[in-house]
């Protein structure tokens, strides 16, 4: 399986093919994911489309050693955690393979990185190690080559002066951020930017109360002066990001796709505008798994779409006993 197959797709014949060649080498190399096919007794050869594709569990990646590479890992990403809680580890045996499947896709949503200043404002993220959102921001800033591109931390005042100066200046910018963070940008100042890109990579992480998205965006359009607010979606135990230029509505790059599963039923797909669990199929992922099912809710709509609606409770995850194998 080569990165030219998996960045060349360019329809829904392709990434099916892609998909099932990159099943047929994760089910035979990968030890964990081959245990779960076998412990559901699942017939490798018969697995001809993405709908009868078992999806891994996202727990795994917090017990288990997840990768299909017999190369050396040169980069581990950790998911963010409370003290004492068990981190998701990413073992990435390929890091040029993430760093084409993020500038790929940005490139895909925004076009040339170079036409923007990036000012990052991941304050939670920045003060642990193991951030894949960081290393792909830290990667962007510099790709930019600008050098008002950076990250911020605690110095909101001097990123609200930077903000206000390079917008009057009618430069390209995009302020990216974590949604507590931006929250505590607009309290302390006022903006009416017109060319900027607000973007939000979700979580209060227990800093603020939760609020919806419709609350949350417009609370914060209304304190950037800007009509949209860009939202990105991301995890640790993905190469690729999804992208949304507003309404909560998300696109995928075209390597990567959606899938909703019944929430009683883990392996019964749902169909568009139907709530349930999150399953991600990001062929970047050849090294690790390619197929995960998330903790997260949404549903999908036409043209590839979809939106995130939450995340399941404990007590709502079904099928997840699987994990004893």
């Amino acid at each position: 399986m080569t990165k030219k197959n998996i960045f060349n797709i360019s329809n829904r014949v392709d990434f099916e093919k892609v998909s099932i060649d990159i099943f047929n080498f994760q089910a035979t190399h990968n030890l964990v994911y081959s245990s779960f096919l076998s412990y559901l007794n699942v017939d490798i050869n018969s697995v001809k489309n993405i709908y009868q594709i078992p999806f891994l569990p996202i727990q795994f990646f917090k017990s288990h050693k997840i990768i299909s590479s017999q190369k050396e890992v040169e980069q581990t990403f950790l998911s963010s955690g409370t003290t004492g809680m068990q981190q998701s580890k990413h073992y990435v045996t390929d890091v040029n393979l993430y760093e084409q499947s993020f500038k790929k896709g940005f490139h895909s949503f925004y076009g040339n990185i170079e036409d923007y200043t990036i000012l990052a404002l991941l304050p939670s993220y920045l003060e642990r190690k193991g951030s894949s959102l960081i290393f792909m921001v830290d990667n962007l800033i510099k790709g930019s080559k600008k050098t008002e591109s950076g990250f911020y931390l605690h110095n909101l005042k001097e990123l609200a002066d930077k903000l206000k100066l390079l917008d009057k200046a009618n430069r390209k910018v995009l302020l990216i951020g974590v949604t507590y963070a931006l929250l505590d940008l607009i309290e302390l100042d006022k903006f009416d930017l017109k060319n900027t890109i607000v973007m939000e990579t979700g979580g209060m992480k227990g800093r603020r109360k939760e609020m919806i998205r419709e609350e949350l965006h417009q609370v914060l359009c209304n304190g950037f002066g800007v009509k949209l607010i860009h939202s990105e979606y991301g995890m640790t135990e993905l190469l690729s990001q999804a992208y949304s230029k507003g309404n909560g509505i998300f696109e995928c790059p075209p390597w990567m796709k959606i899938l909703i599963r019944d929430t009683e039923d883990p392996f019964t797909f749902l169909p568009n505008e139907k709530s349930g669990g999150i399953n991600v199929i990001d062929l970047a992922n050849v090294n690790s798994c390619s197929f995960i099912a998330t903790q997260d809710l949404g549903k999908t709509y036409q043209n590839n779409t979809f939106e995130v609606l939450g995340r399941f409770d404990n007590s709502d995850i079904r099928g997840c006993n699987l994990m004893v194998f």
